[in-house]
């Protein structure tokens, strides 16, 4: 388990169906200790992503009245980088695309006529925003095409 200021992680290897029962017994633990310090956890907000299996697990975690089922999910973005089931960079590639091509069409948008000299300007201004959204996922991305 890691925990990151209100971010938990739980994770398990899970090679046969009966490994479930260690990882939901995590959950229930987890749940426990919320209630003792008070922490409450946000049983919505808890997803499950199956990473380079497909055995047909479901998680539960507990609230005051009943047990909620667990959502599974095969993308996520944590801390600015894009995470899929099978560990492959190519989300974080479109995204960061998505997000370099969003901040070209500000630009085209806002300076009809633009020199070099003002691209320039505009870049240094924007890297910024490039540079901790788009950068890292570009950076994956150029070693992963060439690869």
């Amino acid at each position: 388990m890691m925990m990151f200021a209100d971010d938990t992680k739980i994770w398990a290897r899970i090679q046969k169906l009966e490994d479930k029962d260690s990882l939901q017994y995590d959950l229930d633990k987890l749940v426990e200790w919320s209630k003792q310090w008070l922490l409450p956890s946000t049983q919505k907000k808890c997803k499950v992503m199956h990473i380079e299996h497909d055995l047909p697990t479901k998680y539960t975690m507990s609230t005051e009245d009943k047990r909620i089922q667990l959502e599974n999910i095969t993308t996520k973005k944590d801390l600015g980088i894009w995470i899929t089931r099978e560990l492959k960079p190519r989300e974080q590639c479109i995204q960061s695309a998505k997000k370099a091509q969003s901040v070209l069409g500000m630009v085209r948008r806002h300076f009809k006529e633009i020199d070099k000299d003002d691209f320039k300007i505009i870049y240094n201004t924007s890297e910024h925003t490039l540079s901790t959204v788009s950068k890292p996922g570009l950076h994956i991305c150029r070693k992963t095409r060439h690869a």
